[in-house]
């Protein structure tokens, strides 16, 4: 079932359940695996399959619209829009690691990373 490979709940996180499902097909549209023109899977569909209320998918898809991520068509569904090209995730995992490597060669270890990230204004 679709619902449940592009959709994961965790119930535990603290974070809201619809902020969850925004980032996770924000994710999807940026690695690619959801395509301009791909239709998302309905709000009762993805009620039903993560046994969540209608109204919290509902809640994802308007903030994903608002967004420009997705576009709402009557009576057919939700579906992605033209986005930027997907990333590069090999080519940004090797950026990351030359970076982690000089940060560390520099004697910072991974607080001292996270604290350089902070003040970068970079949250993660």
């Amino acid at each position: 079932m679709v619902v449940l490979t592009l959709f994961r709940v965790d119930r535990r996180s603290g974070t809201a359940v619809y902020v969850q499902l925004v980032r996770q097909v924000r994710q999807a549209v940026r690695l690619g695996r959801l395509a301009p023109g791909d239709r998302l899977p309905t709000a009762r569909e993805v009620a039903e399959g993560l046994g969540i209320n209608p109204n919290t998918v509902l809640k994802a898809y308007r903030e994903l619209e608002l967004a420009g991520v997705v576009e709402a068509r009557q009576g057919s569904g939700t579906y992605v829009r033209d986005q930027p090209p997907p990333l590069d995730v090999d080519d940004l995992r090797r950026e990351l690691a030359d970076w982690v490597a000089r940060a560390s060669a520099a004697g910072l270890d991974r607080a001292e990373m996270h604290a350089l990230l902070d003040d970068a204004g970079v949250t993660v």
